[in-house]
Formats: C-alpha cells, structure tokens, sequence
C-alpha cells in the first residue's frame, strides 16, 4: 500500500457544523473526513485526518508526514495568518502541499488576506465549503499520478 494523504486542520475546525454555519455550512469535520475516505475508495490510497487547536501539534504531525506521507492538505485555519511556524514546517516538506479553506478568505476581513501557508503550497482550494476537501483530494491524486 502506498503512503496516506494527511489532512490536518488547525483550530476551531472542530467546531464545524455549530460554529457560524452562516460561514462554514452545517457539515462536521466527522462529515468531511467520511467525504474524503469515499473520494479515496478504490484507489488504493489510505487518509490519515487529524484536527488541533494546538500550533505546535500540527507541527508535529507536518514533521511525521515528511517520512509518512505521500501528500499533505492543510486547512490551517486561524493559523494561516498567524503562524511563521508553519510556514517553516511546510517548507521542510518534499510531497505536496495543498492549502484548503472552507470560506474564501479573500471575501472576508482584510487580516485573512494573507496566508503564511500559501507560501509553502503547490495549490490553494477556497470558498467552496466541505466540497473543497474532495477537490484538494482529488487534485492531490492527480499529482501522483502525473
């Protein structure tokens, strides 16, 4: 079996479904990684799908994927504009990095604008709510594959 794809989401993300709907939609993170793991059916490739309100547990989990990983999506969430750190973790990476939002940050407060994380990305998926996940799987599958 090959590697996984690691899907990590940074803060607040555990909170989907309950927390500003009006923004995020009604679907759990428990709902998007099901999606994800359907996506994934058949192909041979497995998900490893994580969530932390902790900086630096997400770290972590980006320094296992660069031994265990065959790609990485990151919804960094509130960390994105925040986090240098992350940055720096996703740097050290060779497999690719895809960046996925649930909201278009570009449509909202001006501080979202910016994204630390976009720097280290191969691809950035935003504003196409829990979809967003499958399409960043998707495309990660055809980078392997190219």
């Amino acid at each position: 079996m090959s590697k996984p794809i690691y899907v990590l989401n940074g803060p607040n993300l555990n909170l989907l479904g309950v927390r500003e709907p009006e923004i995020y939609g009604y679907d759990t993170l428990a709902d998007i990684e099901s999606r994800c793991r359907t996506r994934l059916t058949g192909t041979g490739t497995d998900l490893v799908f994580r969530q932390s309100n902790h900086e630096g547990e997400l770290i972590d989990w980006i320094h296992e994927a660069r031994e265990s990983a065959c790609a990485l999506i990151i919804n960094p969430a509130g960390y994105g504009h925040t986090s240098v750190a992350l940055l720096d973790a996703l740097k050290a990476l060779s497999i690719p990095v895809i960046e996925c939002h649930l909201s278009n940050p570009q449509t909202r407060e001006p501080f979202r604008h910016h994204s630390y994380v976009s720097l280290a990305a191969k691809g950035i998926i935003a504003g196409f709510g829990p979809i967003g996940y499958e399409l960043a799987v998707q495309a990660v599958l055809a980078m392997l594959k190219a």
